[in-house]
């Protein structure tokens, strides 16, 4: 084979799996297995059935079709509709009961409006078919439902062929000739995928490579492409190129250097399997040389097939920072497994996100129907990340947030959920003497950005709060108990957590200790927050202010350029317009193979706040019943000052729906603060939402 087979560069290695190679990879796979992540034998011919049925009953849809529009016999007797498959189950790294995401490709006469009426209505009169939901205004129009247990997402792409023959290639860039968007987006999912498959050198190795990535990152809280992390197709590029990079590795060293290349990527350079395409039909593909907004890309990724695009696009600067701290933990752990110090299990150990931070944003949503339920809780998951957002924008990126990717219910509270966000100061920020970030109205913005949905009702509603982390509800915990002694947080860069020979909490505890010595952080900061709902301007939330001495904030190593990441490796050459050259980051990489991979992870970020208390009469929100029950009005917001250009290290290289559920979501920005008045409402003063960093150090010196 040709080390030149694969990839846009050269490999890194070439080597093969050694003795030692083959026993970790044999322990690897134990550790999936053992973790159920590979269905049954029943279950799979299930599943190769439910397909079958479905291609049945599209080849049938198309006929009716036909017949209604008054087609001739020979054209309806000929009328074809095909079924493809895409992301997990395409890539054969699906796990049980997983959804299987299919695109059903149809004839030219048959339209968009065919398939969520007629279509539709023959699948909702079927009684093994459950749960359906249809999506058509979403980015990449979807049907949603349960096929004899199975859960299928279906996309529907009207090429530009009055017949579909049963040897269809959808891969030829043919395809896309005379097709709107929603069809060339519905197919980019097989064409990504099926080129996924043919630039990998091996796909067994990739398979399992890429469940064990999969599996790494639901248990660290980092797999949710619509929170603003990474989804399916994501880690499948990704992984991908490790494959390209290390050509002959088995599975385990394929995992051990994916960390180890990632842990030294230097963002926003983008991850290629193949050079870009620009193909011959005039679409639109990422090219940062030529638009804008492809510049503004955190953490670029990029899909193989025509048109190329960026399939990480909801990356936000805090969920990057997340990332690249769990890719440095994930490299010191790998080294620690091949030093025989640590075992696989360490890897995996769940991220504790309800000890990782003090304080928290907890979002709350509520409905009066099952129905209305699912589609209020997919409109509010597809728009959470703008809160994210936000909260950059207005804070100049100083405070930083991490969403957790799942929901929590209380059982008792019927139609309702709550989503999470961690909250803390960004690294080398210098809090000034009674700064505030006020965040009121950054919410209020998020609220009326989520109000706007289409299908809103009154029973739809929305509260957003500050919570502590002991004051989180039980129903977050596991089995709704709360820990008796909960661990100290775990600051995501700071340890190695259980690859040490000591305990996760004795590691984290000393790391933080000596971050607070190299940064001049003391665990004890200051931070003051007045929190309540904005549709009830009576009932205000406020809480007291607690000083600590946390010294300098820069560290003496060196500081940190507002809103830059700070990854292990720096570099003084230019960035090139695209940032695709290769041969640079390639070669740093390497000479880390070389030197053994030592790098440093970037130091930790103290927490918000050490402790905060309610003044007297004031409670917490407690429930669906205080939630906001409409649209807030239009008022007056805040300038925030926003530093759009990043200060990039040099270097190269490189939907409305469900977070388990299609990877494509259309790209929504933040609007630029401004100034909206509204002469037809009155706009009640409401309590804020602000945090307040001070030095103590300052205050004693003034005395």
């Amino acid at each position: 084979m040709s080390s030149t087979a694969y990839g846009i560069s050269e490999p890194i290695s070439t080597g093969g799996p050694t003795e030692l190679d083959v026993v970790r990879n044999r322990e690897l796979e134990k550790l999936l297995a053992d973790a159920g992540l590979y269905e049954s034998h029943e279950e799979a011919i299930k599943r190769e059935e439910v397909l079958g049925r479905l291609d049945q009953i599209v080849k049938t849809w198309v006929k009716n079709v036909c017949r209604a529009k008054g087609f001739n016999d020979d054209l309806v007797n000929e009328a074809n509709a095909k079924i493809f498959t895409f992301g997990s189950y395409r890539l054969g790294v699906h796990g049980p009961g997983a959804d299987i995401d299919t695109l059903c490709v149809g004839p030219r006469h048959a339209m968009r409006e065919d398939f969520f009426g007629e279509l539709h209505r023959m699948l909702e009169e079927m009684p093994e078919i459950l749960e359906l939901h249809p999506v058509p205004d979403a980015h990449v129009p979807v049907m949603k439902f349960k096929f004899n247990g199975v859960s299928i997402d279906l996309l529907y792409a009207n090429v530009s062929l009055w017949v579909i023959p049963e040897d269809l290639d959808i891969s030829q860039e043919s395809i896309l000739q005379n097709v709107d968007e929603q069809t060339v987006r519905s197919l980019n999912g097989c064409r990504v995928t099926d080129q996924v498959l043919h630039l990998v050198p091996n796909i067994q190795s990739f398979r399992t490579a890429l469940r064990c990535m999969r599996l790494w990152a639901k248990r660290r809280g980092v797999y949710s492409n619509v929170t603003g992390f990474l989804g399916g197709i994501n880690w499948a590029l990704l992984v991908a190129r490790i494959c390209q990079l290390y050509p002959n590795a088995a599975p385990s060293m394929l995992v051990s250097r994916f960390f180890r290349v990632y842990s030294l990527w230097r963002w926003p350079n983008p991850v290629l399997l193949c050079p870009i395409n620009e193909g011959s039909l005039g679409l639109a593909y990422w090219d940062p040389r030529r638009n804008f907004k492809d510049r503004q890309h955190l953490m670029p990724i990029i899909t193989p097939a025509y048109p190329c695009m960026n399939s990480s696009y909801n990356v936000s600067t805090s969920t990057l920072r997340v990332m690249m701290e769990e890719f440095h933990r994930g490299n010191e752990i790998c080294e620690a497994i091949e030093a025989n110090k640590a075992s696989w299990g360490s890897l995996f150990e769940p991220f504790p996100f309800f000890e990782a931070y003090r304080n928290y944003l907890r979002i709350d949503i509520a409905a009066e129907s099952e129905d209305d339920m699912r589609k209020w809780k997919g409109w509010v998951e597809s728009r959470v990340r703008l809160l994210t957002l936000k909260i950059e924008r207005d804070t100049a990126g100083v405070l930083q947030c991490h969403p957790h990717p799942g929901e929590f219910s209380d059982k008792s509270t019927p139609f309702h959920h709550s989503y999470f966000m961690g909250l803390r100061r960004k690294q080398g920020t210098n809090p000034q003497q009674g700064e505030q970030f006020d965040i009121r109205l950054t919410v209020e913005d998020f609220k009326r950005d989520v109000y706007q949905y289409s299908f809103w009702q009154s029973n739809m509603r929305i509260h957003v709060c500050h919570v502590r982390r002991k004051d989180l509800p039980n129903f977050v915990f596991p089995g709704g108990v709360r820990p008796a002694q909960p661990a100290k947080s775990e600051s995501r860069s700071k340890s190695l957590g259980s690859a040490k020979t000591t305990s996760p909490d004795a590691a984290c505890s000393r790391k933080r200790k000596h971050d607070e010595v190299n940064t001049g952080f003391n665990s004890k900061e200051s931070l003051a927050v007045s929190c309540s709902d904005a549709s009830s301007p009576g009932e205000t939330r406020e809480l007291k202010r607690f000083e600590a001495d946390i010294g300098d904030t820069l560290s003496s190593s060196g500081t940190l350029v507002d809103n830059q990441i700070e990854v292990s490796v720096k570099s003084t050459s230019p960035v090139s317009a695209s940032g695709a050259a290769v041969t640079e980051t390639i070669a740093v990489i390497q000479s880390a193979e070389q030197t053994g991979g030592q790098q440093s992870a970037p130091h930790g970020v103290e927490d918000l706040g050490d402790e905060l208390e309610l003044t007297n009469g004031v409670k917490h929100f407690d429930g669906a019943n205080e939630l906001q029950t409409e649209p807030p009005t239009a008022e007056q917001t805040v300038e925030a000052a926003t530093s759009e250009e990043k200060d990039i290290i040099g270097g190269s290289s490189h939907k409305v729906l469900q977070p388990e559920g299609l990877e494509e979501l259309e790209p929504i920005e933040p609007a630029s603060s401004s100034s909206i008045a509204s002469a037809a409402f009155v706009v009640p003063q409401k309590p804020l939402i602000r945090f307040n960093f001070t030095s103590l150090r300052k205050t004693t010196e003034s005395t």
